[in-house]
């Protein structure tokens, strides 16, 4: 029976690597208040951490803006003390978890970001630092 399983292991492993594979991350949506010269720092920031503005509107009565953004998670931490610091502590932002998206880049191709976080997810995990072969898979009689 264990042998049955290692056999059915090998069949449904092996068409997933033959496949153009990629990975789906978290996606936060962020909300930031700030006042309109801070701006430009919001800005740099979600920049330089592939986050991308949705919209932007000011509070009616208010000198404040709202920005809303997209934020990848895996670029979330240490986000509120960056944002802090490029804006003087004026921008007070708020994420909430909105949508899963595709990951740029193809983990089986050697080099791209997506391959460096499946080879460090392998090295968490146990696994073989390489990615296995197709070979592996293919039935030999």
């Amino acid at each position: 029976q264990l042998a049955c399983l290692s056999d059915s292991a090998r069949v449904s492993s092996g068409p997933w690597l033959s496949l153009s594979s990629r990975f789906l991350e978290p996606v936060y949506l962020v909300e930031i208040q700030c006042p309109e010269h801070a701006m430009g720092g919001i800005y740099s920031v979600l920049n330089q951490r592939r986050g991308h503005v949705i919209g932007e509107e000011q509070r009616p009565g208010t000198p404040l803006y709202n920005i809303k953004a997209y934020l990848p998670v895996m670029e979330s931490f240490g986000f509120t003390a960056v944002l802090r610091a490029a804006t003087a502590g004026q921008a007070f932002p708020q994420s909430v978890f909105d949508h899963w998206q595709q990951f740029t880049g193809n983990p089986l191709e050697a080099g791209t970001k997506a391959n460096q976080i499946a080879l460090n997810i392998r090295k968490r995990k146990g696994l073989s630092a390489e990615l296995p072969d197709l070979d592996r898979y293919m039935d030999k009689l």
